[in-house]
Formats: structure tokens, sequence, C-alpha cells
């Protein structure tokens, strides 16, 4: 089976993490375990966890030429991922995710942006692959600079200017999808219709426990998740992202894809951190 060559396009970051018992209420400390620091960023896990899932991954992103920059890019050479577009810019500080983790494994992240390292145009033009990944969260004109794959596949909220229709594939979580349809709350098979309406060609819309739902012109569906013990969400998505561009990437229809896709997703959530590991 040939799979073709992934580009995950967005951002790199340390992940500042801490496990509390419970989120800190106005006016009291909460007292977590000590912090650590491990490397993450959307597009990086994702280029990580297409490279441990077998995938031929790329990764287009930056990060400051510095301590957790290294540790970024050490981490790449790690998981095999393609690293030449890559880049450590000198005399900028590295992004951080500040995570904490609650005993059910959901995760709360706050984002502590670097300017210097968001992707631009420049950085979009270097990508080169048939199957591309963006985070919509970077500036508009970035994404927009992306040359044409054979398939494009969005994630995140996007930012002002993204013209969703433009995708072939959006994938979004449920707290997300609702956020881009403008409704307090939508389950995921309602944000799929929501979706669609939009033009967008095919949708996956996750649930987290719940599993993931699907739409495109032929039809819709809904995929349940295996009940497990959650310990970290962090990575999950990210996880499940990269298993559904592989799989596509292959050839396999967007059903079979997101139930596999499913499983992995599944499977992250049982493990530490955001790096998809085993």
């Amino acid at each position: 089976m040939v799979t073709e060559r992934i580009a995950v396009f967005g951002r790199a970051n340390a992940d500042l993490t801490v496990r509390v018992p419970h989120r800190a209420s106005q006016g009291r400390t909460a007292f977590g375990s000590p912090l650590v620091v491990t490397p993450g960023g959307k597009a990086f896990n994702q280029a990580c966890a297409v490279a441990r899932l077998g995938g031929r991954a790329t990764l287009v992103a930056n990060a400051g030429d510095d301590e957790w920059g290294r540790m970024l890019a050490r981490t790449l050479t790690e998981f095999g991922v393609d690293s030449k577009d890559f880049r450590l810019r000198p005399g900028v500080p590295t992004g951080a995710a500040i995570i904490e983790v609650t005993p059910d494994g959901e995760s709360y992240v706050t984002f502590a942006r670097s300017p210097s390292t968001d992707p631009t145009p420049s950085d979009a033009a270097r990508v080169r692959a048939d199957v591309v990944v963006a985070q919509l969260d970077v500036a508009a004109e970035a994404v927009q600079a992306i040359p044409r794959p054979r398939l494009l596949i969005g994630n995140l909220i996007p930012s002002e200017g993204v013209d969703l229709a433009a995708l072939d594939l959006y994938v979004v979580n449920e707290h997300e999808a609702a956020a881009v349809l403008g409704t307090p709350h939508a389950d995921a098979a309602a944000a799929v219709d929501g979706l669609l309406d939009l033009g967008i060609p095919a949708v996956v819309v996750t649930a987290g426990s719940r599993g993931a739902s699907y739409g495109q012109r032929s039809g819709t569906g809904a995929v349940p998740a295996p009940q497990v013990k959650s310990v970290d969400s962090s990575g999950a998505g990210d996880a499940f992202l990269a298993a559904l561009a592989l799989d596509l990437s292959r050839g396999r229809p967007l059903p079979d894809a997101v139930a596999a896709a499913v499983l992995v997703g599944s499977r992250a959530v049982q493990q530490r951190g955001s790096l998809l590991r085993n």
C-alpha cells in the first residue's frame, strides 16, 4: 500500500503540564504535580503521530533557537519526521502551552504565543506534499499561500479570512464546531450538517469519549468510541487527525478512515502527554 508524504503546517511549542486534583478557583490556589516540560503543538503532535503510525511526515513550522526549540528538533529526529522545513529562529522565544490535567483525564490549555514564530506565507510556500494538514488558526494569508495539494485537510477554528469551502476536508471537535457555527453548543452530528451547509465538501467532528461524526456529499454517519479509562486527553485529537490523514492518503474511504482514527484517539487518551508513543 502506497503512502503519500503528509506535510503538516502550523505551530510547534513546548508543553508545560501539571496534573491537578481540581482547577484553581477565584482567590484559591490549586496544588499540582511537579511541572513537566515536553515537546508539543498541534502541528508538531500531528506530524509525530503520522510518523509513529508508519507514515512519511514533514513538519513546516518555526520555533525559537532556544532550549525548547532544540528539544523540538531532537524529538522530530527521534520520531523520524522530515524536519528540513522546521526552522529555529534566533533571538526569539519558543511558544508554550500551559496544560492542566484533571483526574478524569481532561486537559485545559492556555497558549503562550510567540508571534515571531507564527507561520508566514513564505513558510507556507515551502509546503510540498500531495496531502497537507493545515492548522487554520494562523494568519489567513499564510493558509492561502499553501500550494494546492491533492488533499487539503484543515483543522481548528479558522482565523478571519480563511475560506473553509476551499478545503477538501475540515476536522474539528464539537466545541470548535459550535464556535464556527455561532451556536452555544452543537453535538457532533448536528455540527456536521451545519458545516456541510457552509459549502465544505467533507467534514469530521470529534466528540471525545462519544466518538466522531462525519459527512460528505454521499452521506453522513457516526462512529462510537470504545469505553476506555482516560489518563490524558491533551493529544488525542492530534492522534486522531494523524491517523485519519494517513488512511486517506492511502485511498481508504472516509467512513473507514474515521473508524480507524477513533481507535487511535482512544489509544492516545490512555497515555500521558500529547505525543503518540505507542
